[in-house]
């Protein structure tokens, strides 16, 4: 016996159950509940695998980064002053004046 319960009280239950809810939505609720589980299974190995890798990150020496290379960079006002400056027809137009 578990508590007072017989499997006869525990079996009229189960069925009073299926009646009431189905055994579609039973099968739902018992889908979706394994793939929680699964879901949060995966995500603790997830987590564990991580820590690991950081573990390994951490004994291993850094590269050093330097930052002495010029950067290239582009400036489009002074792009567009020096086109202005070689544009033959603005030129034209000032001999105009």
């Amino acid at each position: 016996m578990l508590g007072g319960i017989s499997i006869w009280q525990l079996l009229i239950v189960l069925g009073i159950i299926i009646l009431v809810f189905g055994t579609k939505k039973l099968r739902n609720v018992g889908t979706d509940l394994g793939g929680a589980v699964k879901g949060f299974k995966k995500a603790m190995s997830d987590e564990e695998k991580s820590k690991e890798a950081d573990k390994e990150d951490a004994d291993q020496p850094h590269a050093k980064v330097s930052h002495e290379e010029p950067g290239n960079t582009y400036d489009v006002q002074a792009e567009k002053k020096k086109a202005a400056e070689s544009r033959p027809s603005d030129a034209h137009n000032e001999e105009r004046k």
